[in-house]
């Protein structure tokens, strides 16, 4: 059975991606002519192997990584064509949670939530004090949202990874995103605290209208947490279809050996992934 490939209108597009390559000087092509579109407040699961290019797609939709060709647009900007300041800028509207957290251990749960405030503050900031109290009122609003308010001065390194992954949600919340990275969030979490923490994250992104990408390796949640899966395999998209819509089997193809496959540049993503599975 063919899986339906997505489309979506690019008149409301978050994210486009168009004929988007990287190739690292050591001659490895990570993401390899993957092309794209993400309209405004779709929660979107990016799903493959290790090595499949994930991490490196979500990096330079941030710009973290530069493009070898195409362009990543994210919120009508080309990430490749920003200056600097103008890169600065449009970060502020991009949230990324990692999947080691990113927090400061010794820093309480209030002040490592109210970092990602610093965007918008000039000057650094030592101490929940140095902040202004409307940015303190509302670190605590995101860490009740999070269900962690009573933990909110508490050091940072005496919670659970899960807990831990919560404060980082409550962080980027402080940035007020449009759009929201996350690069496997629940990789290093059990599985009851990777569907809460999922479940967190679809929930917020609802009520906010934010659009969500989110690279994982756990198929079942992906499919019940996701609007849509798009799934890599050796850098090239293979599959792009509403989770509804497409099988665990075809799924779970993502995962298989692919050491005998050599999808062609012209075969359509549904295509190539029926060869695979």
């Amino acid at each position: 059975m063919l899986t339906k490939v997505f489309s979506a209108s690019e008149s409301d597009a978050a994210v486009k991606v168009v004929s988007l390559s990287k190739k690292f000087p050591n001659g490895t092509l990570a993401v390899d002519n993957v092309s794209f579109v993400v309209p405004r407040g779709q929660v979107v699961a990016v799903l493959g192997l290790s090595g499949s290019g994930k991490s490196t797609l979500m990096r330079m939709l941030n710009g973290l990584h530069a493009p070898t060709s195409g362009r990543a647009q994210v919120l009508g900007t080309d990430i490749s064509q920003t200056s600097p300041r103008e890169l600065r800028i449009l970060r502020q509207q991009i949230g990324f949670i990692f999947q080691q957290f990113g927090l400061v251990g010794r820093m309480t749960c209030i002040e490592n939530v109210l970092t990602g405030a610093l965007g918008s503050l000039r000057g650094p900031r030592l101490g929940v004090r140095m902040y202004p109290v409307a940015l303190r009122r509302e670190a605590l609003n995101h860490l009740e949202r999070v269900g962690l308010l009573d933990q909110a001065f508490q050091r940072a390194d005496t919670l659970s990874g899960g807990q831990m992954q919560r404060v980082a949600i409550a962080r980027s919340l402080m940035q007020h995103p449009k759009v929201l990275l996350a690069d496997e969030p629940v990789a290093s979490l059990d599985p009851e605290s990777s569907a809460q923490i999922l479940e967190l994250i679809a929930m917020l992104a609802r009520e906010e209208n934010m659009t969500v990408l989110c690279s994982l390796h756990q198929v079942e949640l992906a499919k019940g947490w996701s609007d849509r899966i798009i799934g890599l395999r050796s850098g090239q998209v293979v599959l792009d279809a509403m989770s509804q819509a497409v099988s665990m089997e075809t799924v779970m193809a993502l995962y298989k050996d692919d050491s005998k496959v050599q999808p062609s540049q012209n075969m359509k993503p549904s295509q190539k992934l029926n060869q695979m599975a």
